[in-house]
């Protein structure tokens, strides 16, 4: 069976609760109260292990290790690697760089999507 893991923005960021809603195949959502290192270890293996890894930004985003993770998923998994970035909150400059970051994500063969419908379709496709 498919499933996604749900990488990028947390601070209390929605964008999970809308796409696990309506999604048709299963997920790892790495959202937890207590981060643990048993936490960390399950993420790692999580990312190694689903169909997909998709990473959504928002303007809620205060660290960039989403950024890194993405990066780095798109070099080591680029097949299954998923990038989606929401514009609402971004400035013009930061929405330049994250579409750069996007176009890095698609030219190391991963995927690139500015809407969250369009990353739903494309996990829900064929189930």
């Amino acid at each position: 069976m498919k499933k996604v893991f749900l990488g990028g923005t947390c601070n209390n960021s929605k964008w999970r609760d809308d796409i696990i809603s309506k999604l048709k195949i299963d997920y790892f959502n790495p959202i937890v109260k207590d981060w643990t290192h048993e936490c960390m270890e399950e993420e790692i293996k999580q990312r190694q292990n689903c169909t997909y890894c998709l990473y959504v930004i928002t303007s809620e985003m205060t660290g960039v290790y989403s950024i890194a993770e993405v990066i780095d998923d798109s070099n080591k998994r680029p097949r299954k690697t998923i990038f989606c970035f929401l514009e609402e909150g971004f400035n013009e400059h930061q929405k330049k760089s994250l579409k750069q970051v996007g176009t890095m994500v698609q030219d190391n063969g991963g995927l690139f999507f500015n809407t969250i419908e369009k990353v739903i379709n494309y996990l829900n496709q064929g189930v």
